[in-house]
């Protein structure tokens, strides 16, 4: 299967609403692959890493530590130690998924972008 047909699977359809439902996100295609970005920062990234489907978010070092407790969880092998990927080819958490995407958005967005996102949750 090519990488285009990988990334309309359901699970990346699902993953992409969550992060184009936040504030100002956006889609760009960078480095072969779907990413997601708060203005002009990314926040998660959609990857195939040794033939399987991945998604990728941007978190803080102390975030990193307990995300990567689960074993579905590994860090990402690029960004530095401030990603870690989680694969999408088994059972997903969606309720896990969606609590790293707002924390990986919270991350890189402007003051603007996380006042309109606590704003739309109240």
């Amino acid at each position: 299967m090519d990488q285009a047909r990988l990334f309309e699977r359901p699970a990346y359809k699902r993953a992409r609403r969550l992060c184009l439902a936040l504030p100002e996100a956006s889609e760009r295609t960078a480095w072969g692959h779907p990413n997601f970005r708060a203005g002009k920062k990314v926040f998660c990234a959609f990857e195939i890493l040794a033939g399987r489907p991945s998604i990728a978010f941007k978190l803080k070092p102390p975030q990193i530590r307990p995300a990567l407790r689960p074993h579905e969880f590994f860090a990402t092998p690029y960004g530095r130690g401030l990603w870690i990927s989680l694969w999408l080819d088994g059972e997903v958490d969606w309720e896990t998924i969606g609590v790293l995407v707002e924390a990986s958005y919270r991350n890189v967005a402007l003051k603007r972008m996380l006042s309109a996102l606590d704003a739309n949750a109240r």
